[in-house]
């Protein structure tokens, strides 16, 4: 069992950039797959970056890859998400998710988790 818990939503103008983290509970945090989902009012939940229990691989949905960047701590239990340059499309809830450890990063859906947090806000205005 994990808990997570994420932090560092809020709002921020047109092109700024914000550092989401996810901490987790338990001493088995190097054992889990994390990823960063996202929705928005009236859309279906959706991945935006993904990382393997290593760190080693990651993945980035299109809209993202060269703004955003996954990373991970595993010796302080927490996974990152660095948003740049975040535009009217980014807004949504940002929810982090946890599963068993594989080696590849590239698990998209909702259901390849197990493990949520209760999601934080991420507002852009322009």
């Amino acid at each position: 069992q994990v808990q997570l818990v994420e932090s560092g939503g809020g709002l921020v103008q047109a092109g700024g950039s914000l550092r989401l983290s996810c901490a987790a509970s338990g001493r088995t945090f190097g054992t889990y797959n994390m990823a960063w989902f996202r929705q928005a009012p009236g859309k279906e939940r959706d991945v935006v970056a993904a990382i393997n229990w290593s760190g080693g691989n990651t993945y980035y949905v299109d809209s993202v890859k060269g703004r955003f960047t996954i990373s991970r701590d595993n010796g302080k239990n927490t996974a990152y998400l660095q948003m740049n340059s975040l535009n009217p499309e980014d807004p949504a809830i940002y929810s982090c998710a946890a599963r068993a450890a594989t080696a590849s990063a590239y698990l998209i859906r909702p259901y390849d988790y197990t493990y949520w947090g209760q999601g934080t806000q991420v507002t852009v205005s322009s």
